[in-house]
């Protein structure tokens, strides 16, 4: 005859356990509700990301308002004002979006140990505990009905403990990889400091040159007037394409260090190639905003000529940037070519870096694009900096093929 260990007492143990377990299931499934409904401390900081938003946008919509209207002193100073101040907005919103998450991964971490204290013993009893086997459970059952709700009951149990578990942890996951993308952020708004410093230059180069006098900035407007008008004229038409596109998604921006310290080209930084009336830049290599290969320095034309050197072998002597779309162009973009936008003035100019595919993601979502680099796209950040984005594949009128 078969010795069995227990008999009715196993019966009164498994409905101890069942009940500790039933008891832990309830405390996760209210810790999980809880997180969603996120901690205070957390949620403190919804209201102040909201407001860095909207402050960001205000702050650059002036300073576009600005750029629309009458070219004075005044004007010009207030507007790389409010984008120095729409630069730091973004910094903040960065720093205040990495708190946020470094709260709410703390909150998920401790929740975690938390329940790894109160399961602990159930989940053993459970999982690893094997004393109780099905025999010993047939024996202390009445009969099979009763056998089969205890193993349906044991069996759901487990089932739950474990998916409340998976879920918490995948929660962790989730808010790791989350910060993981704050802090790439985070990486990338040094740059947008680099940006600031560089604004803050710029303000200071205007200064130094006007003396602060209305009449000394007139005097610098109409020695520069036509390319002045020109330049607005491009950035409008890059507005406008913006628009009737979709809009852009920013993956990257800043300084170019590889192109800004190529010593064969440039070795230029925010101090000795400065962004003047926002849109040209002065100093340089050679003294006048220029490169060493005849562009200006950090302008759009500038960045590509010296891309097809690193890609292509050779130096490109083009001049404006709506002459660099003639040759083998075609309306359909590949990976290393050369994007156009026609305006009528001098143009735009971009490399392409991918072919064509469906973006995932932001304002373009389901649409057709491509990811191009480029130097002097007003992308929020002021001009005479690098970005690399997704537009749609119709942003430019053609492409080089080389």
């Amino acid at each position: 005859m078969m010795n069995l260990r227990t008999t009715t007492p196993v019966s009164k143990s498994l409905a101890l356990k069942w009940g500790v377990a039933i008891l832990a299931v309830i405390i996760v499934a209210t810790v999980s509700f809880m997180w969603v409904n996120r901690p205070v401390s957390a949620d403190q900081y919804d209201d102040k990301i909201r407001a860095l938003q909207a402050e960001m946008s205000r702050f650059q919509a002036e300073a576009n308002r600005l750029n629309a209207e009458a070219t004075t002193l005044g004007n010009a100073l207030a507007q790389i004002t409010n984008e120095k101040n729409a630069l730091q907005a973004q910094v903040d919103l960065s720093q205040s979006q990495y708190d946020q998450l470094v709260i709410n991964i703390a909150d998920t971490e401790k929740q975690i140990a938390e329940n790894q204290d109160a399961l602990g013993s159930t989940l053993a009893s459970l999982y690893v505990d094997d004393d109780i086997s099905p025999i010993e459970m047939i024996a202390s059952s009445k009969d099979i009905s009763e056998f089969l709700n205890k193993q349906e009951y044991r069996n759901s149990i487990k089932k739950e403990l474990s998916g409340t578990i998976n879920r918490v942890q995948d929660l962790k996951t989730q808010l790791t990889t989350q910060k993981a993308e704050v802090e790439s952020v985070l990486a990338t708004q040094k740059t947008a400091r680099d940006t600031l410093v560089a604004k803050e230059n710029e303000q200071a180069n205007l200064l130094a040159q006007t003396q602060n006098n209305e009449a000394a900035y007139q005097g610098l407007i109409q020695a520069s007037a036509a390319q002045i008008a020109q330049a607005r004229a491009t950035q409008a038409a890059l507005s406008q394409k913006t628009v009737s596109t979709g809009g852009f998604n920013l993956l990257q921006s800043g300084l170019l260090p590889a192109y800004v310290t190529d010593e064969d080209y440039g070795m230029w930084n925010n101090s000795n190639c400065p962004m003047v009336y926002t849109y040209m830049s002065s100093k340089g290599s050679n003294g006048n905003g220029g490169d060493n290969r005849g562009y200006g320095c950090r302008q759009c034309a500038s960045y590509v000529a010296w891309k097809i050197k690193q890609e292509k072998g050779y130096w490109p002597s083009w001049g404006n940037a709506s002459n660099f779309g003639s040759k083998g162009s075609s309306t359909s973009p590949k990976a290393g070519t050369v994007a156009v936008l026609y305006d009528g003035g001098p143009g735009h100019v971009a490399w392409v870096e991918t072919d064509p595919y469906i973006s995932n993601t932001g304002k373009l979502k389901g649409k057709s694009v491509i990811q191009i680099s480029q130097y002097n796209f007003n992308y929020g950040s002021g001009y005479g900096m690098y970005s690399l984005m997704e537009v749609s594949v119709g942003f430019f009128d053609t492409y080089r093929q080389l």
